[in-house]
């Protein structure tokens, strides 16, 4: 078994067992057939991934590490709030005619600040900071922007990332670590999801810094299964267990903006029978 999955696992276990149900509630998420969508819930749910020892894609179902991949870069490197920059058609259904998402995700990485050495991004403040103050515990982004709220089309889930770089004794290189924040997650349908994805952004931003990858801390606000989800986890969760895959990215790339989702790929990633159709709230 690997960790991803004793850590999905274990994570679904509580939330089912220990959880609040909102049932009854005033909630704001539909199923398409008009309902309300209730969850079961967990408040402050923190997972660990040590990215050194193995990169935690899950193996009781496949998750797609290439469309993984694709959104994040999306949001991290197209700066892009616009589904047709997209190759996927997850976020349809919170876009407009022309296919943007408002002010959100990738929009705001694209606004320039300024700082003494220049105007910058968010992202290209990271990499300069990585590079060039690595031990600073400022380095950190954050795409949930009040005054924008109400221009974007959803509010950000995942909402800040904070690295923070370490010496290991008798290690050459630095060792990058992370924080995702993530104010709300859908367990079945985003948690392995999102952890893959910052799992190749931890990687990617080691690699062009000259660093080596270490943990990537996820912290999830409300972390919860959905009433149609319930059945589907119970299920997911009694499945066999696989070894955690081996992870590749490559190596030839140093500069940020010239990673693809065909610059990362895993070997020997063997997983259940993948679920079909799951019911996603709106």
């Amino acid at each position: 078994m690997s960790l991803a999955d004793q850590i999905f696992i274990n994570m679904c276990k509580d939330i089912l067992e220990n959880g609040t149900s909102t049932e009854g509630e005033k909630v704001r998420p539909k199923w398409e057939d008009g309902t309300s969508a209730y969850t079961i819930k967990k408040f402050g749910v923190v997972n660990r991934y040590d990215l050194s020892k193995e990169f935690p894609l899950i193996t009781l179902r496949k998750t797609a590490l290439k469309s993984a991949t694709d959104e994040m870069l999306w949001i991290w490197q197209k700066k892009s709030n616009n589904v047709h920059d997209l190759h996927s058609h997850i976020w349809d259904s919170w876009a407009d005619e022309n296919g943007s998402i408002g002010k959100a995700y990738g929009y705001q990485m694209s606004v320039k600040h300024h700082y003494k050495e220049g105007d910058m991004d968010q992202v290209d403040r990271v990499i300069y900071d990585l590079k060039n103050n690595p031990f600073s515990r400022r380095i950190m982004t954050n795409i949930y922007v009040h005054q924008d709220l109400s221009e974007m089309h959803l509010y950000p889930c995942a909402y800040s990332m904070t690295f923070n770089v370490t010496q290991k004794p008798g290690d050459d290189k630095l060792t990058l670590n992370a924080i995702l924040n993530q104010r709300s997650q859908d367990v079945l349908a985003a948690n392995n999801w999102n952890v893959v994805q910052y799992s190749v952004l931890v990687h990617m931003l080691a690699q062009v810094c000259d660093m080596k990858v270490g943990e990537l801390v996820h912290v999830i606000a409300d972390a919860h299964i959905y009433d149609r989800h319930v059945p589907i986890v119970k299920e997911l969760i009694e499945r066999p267990t696989y070894e955690a895959p081996k992870f590749w990215l490559n190596p030839d790339i140093h500069d940020f903006y010239q990673f693809t989702r065909n610059d990362v790929k895993v070997e020997n990633y063997v997983t259940g029978p993948q679920i079909e159709n799951i019911p996603i709230a709106i």
